[in-house]
C-alpha cells in the first residue's frame, strides 16, 4: 500500500494504457487484473467523450 501511495495517479495511468511496464512484484491475481482492464476502457471511454465534447464545442461557434 505504501508503494501505490508513492507511485501517484500519473504511473497508474501510464501502467493502464502499457505506456509504462507493470511491477514485477505486484500481485497476480485474477481479480486485480479484471479491474485493471475496466479501468483502462472507462479511461479511454472517458478520453474519447471529452474529445467529442471539445469537437462539439469547437464546431458549434
Amino acid at each position: 500500500m505504501e508503494n501505490a501511495k508513492r507511485e501517484g495517479i500519473w504511473n497508474q495511468i501510464l501502467t493502464y494504457f502499457y505506456i509504462r511496464k507493470r511491477d514485477k512484484d505486484a500481485p497476480k491475481n485474477t481479480n486485480i487484473f479484471l479491474m485493471h482492464g475496466m479501468n483502462r476502457i472507462s479511461l479511454f471511454v472517458f478520453l474519447i467523450g471529452i474529445i467529442v465534447m471539445i469537437i462539439r464545442l469547437i464546431r458549434h461557434q
